[in-house]
């Protein structure tokens, strides 16, 4: 393994991800941020002295962007934690990550719930950091509140979350939801099963198969179409969170192509594994919606070919070992949740290669594609003015997952013992190296990130319509 330089001016690369396409270039860095993008040509010599060559073997991408994190702190930080869950990110190359409003106590439903959390992280951001906010049925009529405390968004369930403390929306106050954030231009993401399509119950043993049957693809196709509807309606931005059902697609392109201002996203253990694999009393593969059979994959491989899925991102949602073994492997007692924030880029890539599917095809899903949803400016992208955020990768070295070895904070996972491609060397923040293999974290200077709008108060109505499409700020706050 070559040492990587602590905090290089320039660093050179013969492949080099820029606008959709590699090439090889110089990059320069001044300030933690990019400052120039010029031509580099490998077969011309050694590069100035205050560049630092990149191993050809290495691969230079912009920092990957993970909009689906659950990190559970405050409250359930024995369920992961900033520390370990920011370091789990920077080990899978990823440089900025949203985290979601629950399984945190208190739920981020509130300012005051927002400032706590936002407290919680102080010392321990290995990677940049920004919030969704929830919209919970207490909390209608007041989101104006919350995005302006700097929240990009707001998550929302269509069924019981699981979590007593934050409740799920009806048909009726779905459609609230997106009238009043549509006043701001704001976005709603939304976790789509529909109940009546769920067949909860008390046990299902230890087979997989019965667990899938309990959650049939028609619950995700259903709620699917009744957010598409409210939307059409309403004008409002929506996202469709962990999209599992390749079926659903169909409805989710039609919608696109009428103007339905709706944007999906999907993860790795959707695209990499399958139900026929999935072993009985196997909690580590217990998610919500459920990992599908193969036909179902190959449908939502094909989403991401022809655009129709706008971003892969993890759904890292960690619990404790206890809770996974819940029941003694009963599928109805395991708490639900993939632990893979780590590993996402890796088995994302491994399967994409097996595939044929260039990586051109995969990373904008990884970094621009949950950027642009969640406003992130140009995070995820290698470009002048942006963030120094990068992640060296050697595409070709092919690692074993060993739950023991990653940085979660509970060592399990769907994909240990498997071999997967593309290992991360080395991870920048800010143009700073914060990981590398062996070594591990090796700063914590990630900063948050707010969104800063003008957000009208529903009180405010002979404001609303010059506020809407005002683009917002993105704010980054330093450690």
């Amino acid at each position: 393994m070559t040492a990587l330089p602590d905090a290089p001016r320039a660093l050179a690369a013969r492949r080099v991800f820029i606008d959709g396409a590699f090439r090889s270039a110089l990059v320069r860095i001044e300030g933690g941020r990019i400052a120039a993008i010029e031509d580099y040509d490998p077969d011309a010599g050694a590069p100035a002295s205050d560049v630092v060559a990149v191993p050809d073997r290495l691969t230079l991408l912009p920092g990957l962007v993970d909009s689906h994190v659950h990190l559970d702190e405050p409250g359930r930080t024995d369920w992961e934690g900033f520390e370990t869950g920011t370091a789990a990110a920077a080990a899978g190359g990823v440089t900025t990550i949203v985290d979601m409003p629950l399984n945190s106590v208190p739920v981020t439903t509130t300012p005051e719930a927002l400032t706590e959390k936002r407290g919680a992280t102080l010392g321990k951001l290995a990677v940049d950091i920004a919030y969704w906010g929830g919209a919970v049925p207490e909390n209608l009529g007041s989101l104006a509140d919350l995005a302006a405390a700097g929240v990009v968004g707001f998550k929302c369930f269509l069924m019981p979350s699981g979590i007593d403390e934050f409740g799920h929306l009806n048909a009726e106050q779905l459609e609230a939801a997106l009238a009043e954030i549509a006043a701001f231009d704001g976005l709603l993401i939304v976790h789509a099963e529909d109940p009546t399509h769920v067949h909860d119950a008390q046990t299902l043993g230890p087979r997989y198969d019965a667990f899938l049957a309990s959650r049939p693809p028609e619950s995700e196709r259903a709620a699917i179409r009744l957010v598409i509807d409210a939307a059409r309606r309403t004008g409002a931005r929506a996202h469709i969170v962990h999209v599992s059902d390749g079926g659903a697609l169909d409805d989710i392109r039609a919608a696109k192509a009428d103007g339905v201002r709706l944007t999906i996203e999907t993860c790795p253990h959707y695209l990499t594994l399958r139900a026929e694999d999935v072993p009985d009393a196997a909690g580590q593969f217990k998610c919500c919606p459920p990992i599908r059979d193969g036909a179902n994959q190959d449908l939502l491989w094909q989403g991401v070919i022809d655009g129709t899925i706008d971003a892969i991102v993890s759904d890292h949602s960690p619990s404790t070992l206890e809770l996974k073994q819940q029941g003694g492997g009963d599928f109805a007692l395991a708490w639900g949740g993939i632990s893979g924030l780590e590993t996402g880029f890796s088995a994302i890539w491994t399967t994409a290669r097996a595939r044929g599917i260039p990586l051109e095809t995969i990373l904008p899903l990884m970094t621009t594609g949950p950027a642009r949803i969640a406003g992130l400016g140009s995070a995820g992208r290698i470009v002048v003015g942006a963030p120094a955020h990068f992640a060296l990768v050697d595409l070709d070295a092919v690692r074993t997952v060993r739950a023991a070895e990653l940085q979660y904070r509970n060592k399990m996972s769907p994909w240990d013992g498997r071999e997967l491609a593309g290992v991360v060397e080395g991870t920048y923040l800010a143009g700073a190296l914060v990981y590398t293999p062996g070594v591990g974290v090796t700063a914590r200077a990630g900063r948050e990130i707010l969104t800063v709008r003008a957000v009208p108060h529903p009180a405010d109505s002979a404001d609303a319509a010059d506020s809407v499409g005002a683009a917002p700020r993105v704010e980054e706050m330093h450690p």
